[in-house]
């Protein structure tokens, strides 16, 4: 959602909509009830066949690490190695895997924030990607409830090489206005708290905000204009920053009612 001008902004928005890679994300297989205890309100957290990928990969990582080690009569080096092709599977795992078929490609800013997504997904939080806003062209890129809270994210990628500043409760990319675009991310979290409370006949609170990747900022996170702008790479650390104590039937029955009120884009 890379843009020159505010006015190109308001152009490209639509377009970046129609071309947004993501589904709903599959937390639960279809057909089946809550469980009793936690695993059965969030999913089971890892699979069997998940867990024998990764002893596989373990013990790989551990052969490497013991070859280097005697190789080299170190064994900080060979841990050292062990640790890097762990690493290395972890980071390979994250960029080629996707809640969305491979024939839709993802922005690099969604799959970043995907990326992140998932690992919080471990704990506990539920996650919808590409939502659509009933009577208007809006999209949440991503809608997570948990216990902090119920927040919508969208996902940005702007020019690095243009710097990122607050001015006067103003939004600036170089020299390059973006409110029109702050404005539309509260439009969209504001219609899901709407929905959703009315689907469950009591308020939520839904916070809005802007993933950004690319230029340099001078915080993590700053709310301006009733939206939370957050450093791409910092969005859990900005998750954990909810005020709210959701108890595992809330974050559930929001995060249904979401599904439910908030149409998938594709």
């Amino acid at each position: 959602m890379e843009s020159a001008t505010s006015a190109k902004d308001g152009a490209k928005r639509p377009e970046a909509a129609s071309l947004s890679p993501f589904f709903v994300s599959a937390d639960k297989k279809s057909g089946e009830g809550p469980k009793n205890g936690l695993l059965g309100t969030y999913g089971d957290l890892v699979s069997p066949e998940a867990t024998r990928r990764w002893a596989v990969r373990g013990a790989i990582a551990l052969a490497v690490g013991l070859a280097t080690g005697l190789l080299t009569r170190d064994w900080q080096i060979g841990a050292t190695f062990a640790a890097a092709v762990l690493i290395g599977f972890i980071v390979r795992t994250a960029r080629r895997h996707s809640e969305v078929p491979r024939w839709r490609k993802p922005s690099m800013a969604q799959r970043r924030t995907e990326a992140q997504l998932r690992v919080m997904k471990r704990l506990g939080y539920r996650v919808l990607h590409a939502r659509g806003t009933p009577g208007g062209n809006g999209q949440i890129d991503h809608f997570i409830v948990g216990r902090r809270g119920a927040f919508a994210i969208d996902s940005e990628s702007w020019d690095k090489r243009l710097p990122l500043r607050n001015k006067l409760e103003s939004l600036y990319h170089g020299r390059f206005s973006k409110n029109e675009r702050i404005d539309e991310a509260l439009e969209e979290a504001r219609t899901a708290q709407q929905l959703i409370s009315e689907e469950l006949g009591r308020p939520v609170q839904v916070r809005a905000s802007l993933a950004i990747y690319g230029p340099g900022m001078p915080w993590d996170s700053h709310n301006l204009r009733g939206v939370d702008i957050i450093r791409g790479t910092k969005v859990r650390k900005w998750l954990r920053s909810g005020k709210s104590r959701l108890t595992e039937q809330e974050i559930e029955d929001i995060h249904r009612a979401a599904e439910k009120v908030l149409p998938a884009k594709y």
